[in-house]
């Protein structure tokens, strides 16, 4: 069966709109009508016309989808995409977290539930964190979760002393030091381009740290030929895209099969998703992202918040 072509026609037939991550398959990404980081997702999410919004990515981005949008059908192809960093975030005991620190703004990563959500002053994005921090008092104490790579990356950068939730996202976890000095010592033209969720080690040696999107334009405009590339590889595809006659090297994860000829660090939940359960979630209408009506009442302001700061 030709998914695509029929994707194409269900897409048209029920005025739907298909919204992909970077991290996705290939193939998801090349039938999308938008792809992007969390950020630009949010955003297009947010002045969609469509009447039904499918949204191939992990669950937390079909409830942000939802939470902006609530008069409208919100479909994800898999329900069992879910996210590690949001689980290491139980809403429950972040918020306990945060009725002990009295006094102390909420910022939240957009990688978590809406549950979380509902106990955030703003959410921020990788994308958008450091300017949103930088629009806050310089003595305003501020409370950042979960990523702790990230909320240290941006204490570093801002000078400010954000108290962290300890989570972290498995994928970047797993990148090393050791492998990066190691393909640059095989590539020494290259730039390393490093998404900030990755530990303070790797950090230290890129080039360039920054969103998804923030690496994929950087590689672009760059006179840089060759770029050694420390996140998820799905990101690959598009900087293959828009930059063909560049070399992108993915940074294998640090596990027995990085050893054994695995050169992509890839998030199981997002390859969750498929072309056909596209097309079958398209034309049964279903699995559909249902939010409570309260918690999007709560949710959605720290969210508008933050699209309006990133204006």
């Amino acid at each position: 069966m030709d998914y695509a072509a029929a994707i194409k026609r269900l897409r048209q037939e029920k005025n739907a709109v298909i919204m992909a991550h970077y991290y996705q398959r290939n193939e998801i990404q090349d039938v999308a009508d938008c792809i992007g980081d969390s950020l630009y997702l949010a955003q297009q999410a947010a002045l969609t016309q469509a009447d039904i919004i499918v949204m191939c990515g992990v669950h937390f981005m079909g409830e942000t989808c939802k939470i902006l949008c609530p008069d409208k059908k919100v479909l994800v192809p898999d329900l069992n995409a879910g996210c590690s960093l949001a689980d290491s975030c139980p809403a429950d005991k972040f918020a306990d977290f945060v009725h002990q620190h009295p006094g102390y703004t909420v910022l939240s990563y957009v990688n978590t539930t809406a549950a979380v959500k509902a106990h955030t002053d703003i959410v921020v994005t990788s994308g958008n964190a450091v300017k949103i921090v930088n629009s806050l008092p310089k003595d305003e104490k501020i409370i950042f979760g979960p990523d702790r790579n990230l909320g240290a990356y941006i204490n570093a950068v801002t000078g400010r002393n954000m108290l962290l939730w300890d989570g972290a996202c498995h994928v970047h976890e797993q990148f090393s030091a050791e492998a990066i000095v190691k393909m640059k010592q095989e590539h020494p033209d290259a730039q390393v381009l490093v998404h900030p969720e990755c530990k303070k080690p790797v950090v230290l040696l890129a080039d360039k740290v920054g969103s998804t999107a923030v690496l994929l334009k950087y590689a672009v405009e760059s006179a840089c030929q060759t770029f050694i590339v420390a996140t998820e590889s799905g990101i690959l595809h598009e900087m293959q895209r828009q930059a063909p006659g560049k070399t992108f090297l993915p940074v294998p994860p640090e596990t027995s099969e990085a050893n054994i000829g695995c050169h992509c660090n890839e998030c199981s939940y997002m390859r969750l998703n498929t072309l056909e359960k596209l097309y079958l979630c398209l034309r049964d209408e279903t699995p559909e992202i249902t939010v409570d009506p309260a918690l999007i009442g709560k949710a959605v302001k720290p969210i508008r918040r933050m699209l309006e700061l990133s204006k």
